[in-house]
């Protein structure tokens, strides 16, 4: 590889945010500086969004403002819907999210020019509002979709987790189911300049609009080297069955070299710091449907795993079992990510515009020399421009 070269841009520092960071001393994860396990104990999932988009906490007043922006828009559009009942039910969920949230960017930007596309922050944050409350009922219908059930109308008198909970399966749950869940979301809503994240700024970066942005984040976060990873957790589970098969599962899997989903991650060095949050609402849902078997298969595979390579888990190892529990199909684990991570993407798509430049590396060329195909002759136009001297900076 040619020196100075950084795959995968290893430690290369592209850009300034104020959205997140993860804090070397702590090792905690902060939502413009708040530790993300005490947000995720206290707040409500829309006051995070809020947070995330504009600075700071809302007031009761601004919580109870964005709730109700929120909620004129949770209605899933009937052309949307079409064009979703378009794909076959055998297609990835990601699939249809993506190809939804394109939909919804061609009905609010219809006879938007390219070049307004763009749009203010005060447009971009109303899109990004609606994309936050319609995509609960994207995901939802898909679930539904694929079981061959009808979907079911949002609730107004629900908050955000409580209304995905509600369209999904058609009941309310457990305070205690809430809660867990609502903290799941939080925990997913942001996590810096991610390949996703990344990915939507450098959209962004090219004037192009907020929902080509998001669907394109979405294309990223579907890759199982990033959300698609939790998916995979759930497949490990169901493999391996029960916790008394972990250690000889792990010994086959480590001599085929096969990568255990759900461990390891890029920035942290000591342990995902969202892991013992998520561990905790784990743990609460295991004893509220009575599943001790599945915190069992959790801790065995955890303790071998980490004995062996020193690498612990990540969000989504108990990120997985835990929507499993709720009764979401493993399938349906990444679109609930969009459905969480759309605020952090859009509080970046914003953070971007608001002070652009267009992303474009360079790399270094390794093909072959110049050469020539055989009887072309150069014109005037070739010469000329050949022999030009350099644009000044």
């Amino acid at each position: 590889m040619s020196e100075g070269i950084r795959k995968g841009l290893v430690g290369v520092v592209v850009d300034e945010t104020a959205i997140s960071k993860v804090d070397p001393e702590s090792n905690s994860l902060l939502y413009r500086g708040y530790p993300v396990q005490e947000l995720a104990a206290t707040q409500p999932f829309e006051a995070v969004a809020h947070l995330l988009w504009h600075g700071e906490l809302p007031s009761a007043d601004e919580l109870a403002e964005l709730r109700a922006e929120e909620r004129r828009h949770r209605v899933l559009a009937d052309e949307v819907k079409a064009v979703i009942d378009l794909l076959p039910t055998s297609a990835h969920p990601m699939d249809e999210v993506r190809t939804a949230v394109s939909a919804l960017g061609a009905r609010v930007l219809g006879g938007v020019s390219a070049v307004d596309a763009g749009g203010t922050r005060e447009e971009n944050l109303a899109r990004a509002i609606r994309l936050f409350a319609a995509l609960p009922a994207v995901v939802a219908y898909g679930q539904r979709r694929r079981r061959g059930l009808e979907a079911i109308p949002p609730r107004d008198d629900l908050d955000y987790a409580a209304n995905l909970l509600w369209m999904t399966f058609g009941e309310e749950f457990d305070p205690v189911v809430v809660d867990a869940f609502n903290r799941s979301m939080i925990l997913y809503a942001e996590h810096s300049f991610n390949a996703s994240t990344f990915t939507a700024r450098v959209v962004t970066s090219t004037l192009s609009d907020l929902y080509s942005a998001v669907t394109a984040a979405i294309g990223a976060l579907k890759g199982p080297l990033h959300g698609g990873a939790n998916e995979a957790v759930l497949d490990i589970f169901e493999e391996i069955g029960d916790a008394s098969r972990v250690p000889a599962w792990l010994d086959e899997a480590l001599a085929a070299k096969r990568k255990i989903m759900g461990f390891g991650h890029r920035v942290y060095k000591r342990g995902d710091s969202r892991v013992p949050t998520m561990r905790k609402a784990l743990e609460t849902l295991a004893e509220h449907y009575d599943r001790p078997d599945v915190l069992e298969l959790y801790t065995t595979l955890e303790d071998e795993f980490v004995s062996r390579k020193g690498i612990y888990p990540n969000l989504d190892y108990p990120s997985g079992p835990a929507y499993s529990l709720i009764g979401f199909d493993t399938l349906t684990f990444t679109p609930l990510f969009v459905a969480a991570r759309v605020t952090g993407w859009t509080a970046h798509i914003m953070e971007q515009a608001a002070s652009n430049a267009l992303i474009r590396p360079l790399s270094a060329y390794v093909g072959p020399d110049e050469r020539h195909v055989e009887g072309y002759v150069p014109d005037e136009t070739d010469r000329e421009i050949a022999e030009r001297p350099e644009e000044s900076a």
